[in-house]
This record gives structure tokens, sequence and C-alpha cells, in this order.
């Protein structure tokens, strides 16, 4: 019998995770061995899976906050036929496996986010709610609640330790706001985490929290019953995948970590680390298995499991196939946005609309990027995003941009119309949870999307921007107010150490343009090249409109760019990003009336700049021409790679100050007269 087969694969299964970190010597065993039941119930009853097409549009995607337990996972893709053999559990946790210690988006079929630091996990499935939303609103906004082709569900597994930390506390309360019920959250309620049971460290009622956010509650109170399984996940299933006018779902299911271990089941010592070989006998022994037999599944079970999941796909793509091509037939301007999307193809002409500015005139960068960014808005329907309640002065897109807000019922005001297909996303003051929601959105695929917020604020989402640039996701993300120029707000307010902080992250680039024409086609590059996450730095103050506007246009998608070249060979370089470029100009002038030749390099992004070929970057800053100086609105920290150990960095060391933002630059010494102090000195080693 069927149920028989499915029982018998489900004792083999549970085993496999113990054998794995048996013989690893590491690993997490005890979790994937409890969930064991409720992992074969979701992947082969309840989520809407293609094994033969991981990426398949109409799919449910599962994403495992709790990526220690990566077992249960690849456990599952194993058994359903995701190109995973036994080969590659025993490599797990090795060098170049399919199988690493935590789920690496893109590396392993089946994987639809990399996970591990908790909580990151919870944001990326409302961030994923959030995308299905605003797909179905561009593509097929009329149809009626889960009738869409574009409807699907997200399904979130998480520990104790995801939701004690505090991003998932702000992803809740968003998700719970927005009324996403296409969003089924698994909490794993066992009570267990390293130190040993939660209740050292925490008291709350969690379902009475997510109630309060607004979830709908159901509760399986033992997770290895079969009935009480399948009833909990019947309710919690029961909504319609479009979500719209309900509720997100959190399933609390109370389980024992490591049950049936004997000794360490329902203990710390079953979270990790080696089980031992007579623990994993008896294991064995109580499910009635050989203890000698190790990584055993019988051929006819992996092999029932494997049919019955392409079975179970077939019968759920049939129906799915036909609604997409009634669809596409219904809607053909649609179904070719759709083609784009997945393409991430840009309409032609889509940066003819962005504005241009006038040398001699001054403006924020951040003012400048608030135009640029609404023109981009038209152009490109498929981008949206917002802000961490900031947008009236971080430069995102504000009500008078003409887009909807994204809101639930009850909440459209006259201030902020929009509904649940809305485009501005309005966060709160959740940076940390923005962040995990956007890489979830960009995770989607089909639409683009940003976030902003001050810079000195930055901090507080920096885990979420490292995991996209681990996982190249393009998000985009606006930080206004860049440096001690902020002012009156204070050195709370004013950001020193963060350029150089994010532009240690690998795959981030770091974009702070000199002006206004240098933001725009900053811009324009970024939406061009479509690659990884980017940050735009923007200034609180006006800067001045920089003159040499050829040399904007083609040098700042370089990274980094000669701005001012003297008319004899140059003696000296200086390097100035942001609003201090302007210093540089200035001191380059004065230079020359000494009769010291001086060329002004632009250097917008480091990271673009070193993406360039060498022989295009010692046109920039020729080797032979050792006499530089920066200059930078920041600590120096990276700047002697560029200047070398003789020249000069001029530099913000220390925090700011709470007054105006000119004397507080110049009070920190960031002035004209602080660079040509510094050519001075490079000068005189000569």
């Amino acid at each position: 019998m069927v149920a028989d087969l499915d029982a018998d694969a489900l004792r083999y299964a549970r085993v496999l995770p113990l054998d794995v970190v048996q013989h690893k010597g590491s690993g997490h065993a005890g979790t994937a061995v409890s969930l064991a039941p409720l992992m074969c119930a979701l992947f082969g009853e309840y989520l809407r899976h293609d094994p033969a097409d991981p990426n398949w549009p109409g799919r449910d995607r599962f994403v495992l906050s709790c990526g220690h337990t990566s077992l249960s996972l690849y456990l599952q893709l194993f058994l359903r036929g995701y190109g995973l053999e036994m080969a590659d559990l025993k490599a797990a946790r090795t060098l170049d496996s399919l199988t690493p210690g935590h789920p690496e988006f893109g590396h392993t079929p089946g994987v639809e986010t990399t996970t591990g630091p908790l909580g990151q996990g919870i944001g990326n499935a409302v961030g994923m709610a959030m995308a299905a939303r605003r797909v179905r609103g561009m593509l097929d906004q009329d149809a009626a609640p889960g009738a869409s082709p574009f409807d699907y569900r997200v399904c979130c597994l998480a520990s104790d330790g995801d939701l004690q930390e505090g991003v998932s506390h702000e992803a809740a309360a968003l998700a719970g706001h927005l009324r996403l019920g296409n969003l089924i959250l698994i909490w794993d309620d066992n009570r267990i985490s390293i130190e040993g049971q939660t209740a050292i460290a925490t008291s709350e009622d969690v379902s009475a929290r997510m109630a309060a956010y607004g979830w709908r509650i159901v509760d399986i109170d033992d997770g290895e019953s079969a009935p009480d399984l399948r009833a909990g996940l019947d309710a919690a299933f029961a909504g319609t995948a479009s979500g719209f006018d309900e509720r997100p779902v959190f399933v609390r299911v109370r389980t024992r970590i490591g049950h049936p271990m004997p000794t360490l089941g329902g203990t710390a010592r079953a979270h990790a680390g080696a089980p031992g070989a007579e623990e994993v006998a008896a294991v064995k022994r109580a499910l009635g298995l050989d203890p000698e037999q190790s990584f055993a599944m019988p051929e006819e079970l992996l092999a029932h499991t494997r049919a019955a999941a392409a079975a179970r796909a077939a019968r759920l793509r049939d129906p799915w196939q036909r609604s997409f091509e009634h669809w596409r037939a219904a809607h053909p301007e649609r179904a070719e946005l759709f083609e784009r999307l997945r393409a991430r193809r840009l309409v032609p002409g889509w940066d003819t609309g962005l504005p241009r500015f006038v040398p001699g005139t001054a403006l924020a960068t951040r003012v400048a990027g608030s135009q640029a960014l609404a023109a981009l808005g038209v152009a490109v329907e498929e981008l949206w995003g917002g802000s961490a309640d900031l947008a009236e002065t971080n430069g995102s897109w504000t009500a008078d941009t003409g887009f909807d807000s994204l809101l639930p019922p009850g909440t459209v005001s006259a201030e902020w119309p929009g509904n649940e297909n809305g485009r501005i996303v309005h966060f709160g003051i959740r940076e940390h949870a923005m962040g995990a929601v956007l890489n979830g959105i960009a995770l989607n695929g089909l639409t683009r999307v940003f976030g902003a917020t001050f810079f000195v604020f930055s901090d507080y989402l920096r885990p979420a921007v490292r995991l996209a640039a681990l996982m190249n996701l393009p998000v985009l993300y606006i930080w206004s107010h860049d440096s001690v120029a902020v002012g009156e707000d204070g050195p709370t307010h004013q950001p020193v150490e963060h350029l150089w902080a994010y532009r240690a992250i690998p795959g981030l680039a770091v974009v702070r343009p000199a002006d206004a024409n240098e933001t725009v086609a900053a811009y324009r590059q970024i939406f061009a090249a479509d690659s990884g996450p980017t940050a735009m730095v923007l200034s609180r103050q006006a800067l001045p409109v920089l003159d040499n506007l050829d040399a904007v246009d083609s040098g700042v998608a370089r990274g980094g760019y000669v701005l001012v070249e003297p008319d004899n060979p140059p003696r000296l370089i200086l390097i100035g990003t942001g609003s201090e470029v302007q210093l540089a100009v200035a001191a380059a002038a004065t230079l020359a009336a000494r009769g010291i030749p001086t060329r002004v390099v632009s250097m917008p992004c480091l990271e673009w700049f070193d993406q360039q070929p060498r022989a295009y970057r010692d046109t920039v800053l020729p080797p032979q021409i050792t006499a530089r100086v920066s200059v930078e609105a920041g600590v120096g920290q990276g700047w002697h790679r560029f200047v070398g150990l003789a020249g000069e960095v001029v530099s913000v060391e220390g925090f700011g100050h709470s007054g105006d933002g000119a004397e507080v630059m110049r009070r920190k010494g960031i002035t004209l007269k602080a660079v040509l102090d510094a050519a001075d000195a490079v000068l005189a080693r000569r």
C-alpha cells in the first residue's frame, strides 16, 4: 500500500541525518530527525512543486529560515528527485558538495534562498509573498482569488531562535499589517536552543504575539502524530494562494528535538554534534531498522517517493498550465510583459526621461536622485520599493510621484492613495526587516526593488545587505545624509565609518556621486547592468553641478574617471568622492595658479573601478604619478590602496559634532586648505 511505503520511507529518512552527522563528526541532526514527519507531509502532500523544474513559476516557495537544519531540506530534495543522491548526503558540509552546511541559493536545486543567520528567512518569505502580490497585480489583477496562474504560497519553517531575533518581529508585524494571506510560517516549538531550555531566555507567548500582529494561529500539539499534522496543515493551507483580504498563517508545531533519540532527545545536546554510535543504533532499533546499516534507503522506497513526487507534480502542473495558457491567450500584451520580466529586459528608451542638470547650479544628490528615481518609475513599471519612514527626506518615492502605495484595506488616505497592488512600500521604522524583505522580493526575479533610509541607519540592515551580496541579488539601496555635513542632528546621525564598512562587503557596489549628473549616470548604470546589490549614498546638502558633462557621462559607469586634466602633464593627482570632489576641483585650480599641473579624479564607485581593465585604471591613475591625495568625508581606512603609503589622505577621523553642517565639515578638517596642505606635503617628499 502507498501509505505503508510512505511510512517506511519516513522511518529510513529520519535516521539519515544521524548517519550524516555521525559520519562527518559535526552538523545539526536533531531538528532534522524530529521534523521529518512534518517535512515529509509538506513536500509530499501540501506544497506545490516540481522536482523536474525547480524554477517552475507556479510553484510554492519553501524557505528554511532555520538554515542550520539544512539536512531537513536536503532529505526532501533527495527523496523527491531534485538531483541529490545518497553520495551528496554523505558529502554534507564538505567543500564543493551540493549539501553545504547551510542552504545556499543558486547552488543546490530546490533551495530558494541562502539561510543560516536566524530570522533572515522569515523576512525573505515576507518579501516573496509581497512579490507574488505585486506580480499578480501587474499581470493578472482582475482574476478571482486563487484563480490566477501567478498565485502561489510561501511557506517558511522557523525555529525558536528565528523567532527570538528582532528581525522576525519586524517582518512579522509588516506581514500582518499587509494581510499577506499567501504566507504560512511554521514554528518548530521544541523549546531548545544551544544553551538549553529556551525558558532561560524567553517567556513570551509567541502565538499571542503573532495574533497581535494580525496572523491567524494554527496549533499542532504533537508533531509526531500524522492525524494532528494533517489537521493542522489542512487548516493552514485552507485559504487562497492569492492571499487578498486574508491573514498570514502562523502554525505552532510542538516537537521534541531529536526524537526518538533515547538519551539526547529533548535536550540541547541533540541540537548539534555527533550523537554517538550507540545513540544512533538505539534510534534505528526503536524504528525497527537494522542498527548495523548506515545510509540505508531501500531502492524501492526511493523509487516510490520520487515517482509519487513526479506524478503529483504532473497533476498539479496540468491545470496550472491550462490556466497559464488561457491567461496568455486572453492577455497578449501582459504575456509579452511577463516574458520581458522573465528575461529582465528593460523597455526601449527606458532612460530617455532621466533628468539633466545645468553646470553652475547646485542641488543635493538626494534631490537629484529623487528626480531620477521618479523618472525611472514611469519608464520601468516593474520598479517598486519604499523607505523606512523617511521617504520625504531621503529622496525615495512619495505620493507626489503619482504612484500608488501598497496598502491594506482601511489604510488608504488622501495623503497616501493606494491599494493592495501599489508600488510604494511603507516599511515603517523597520530597517532590518526591510533589508530581508528586499532580498525576498529580489529572489522572485520578476521585479526591481529599492529600499531607502539614512546612511547612518544602514547599520540596522547590514546582515541582510551581506546576504544580498552573498546571493548576488540586484537590490538597490538608497542611503541619504551621507556624512558629518548632516550637521545639527549631531554625531548619532552623522555616518563616519560607514563607507569603508560597506566597501568591505564583497559583491556590494557603493556609489557616492559627486553631483546631480553623476547621480543620474549612476542610476543609468545600475539599471543597465542589473547585477548584484548597489548602494546609492547621497548628500543632504546642495552640491555644485560639475562642468565636465562629457567626462561625467562616460566615466561614472567605470567607477572612476579623469574629471579635470591640466594643460601640462600632471605632477599631482587629487582623488575625491561625493561632496568632496568640489574641494579637489577647487584645489586643482589653486595649484594650477601656482604652476603645479594637477589632475582631478572623481571616484564615485571603487567597486566599478576595480572591475575595469588594468589598462584603463592605469590611464586614470598612472603608476608613475605617485604624488596623490584623496579627500572624502569619512574615515580614511582604505585610501592608501589608491594614494600609496607616501600619499596623503584627507578624512574624518572620529565622530562628528552637533551644529551647522558646513561648520562641522570645517571642524573635522574637510576643507580646501586641508587638501592644499596635503598636496604640499606630498610634493615636498618628491
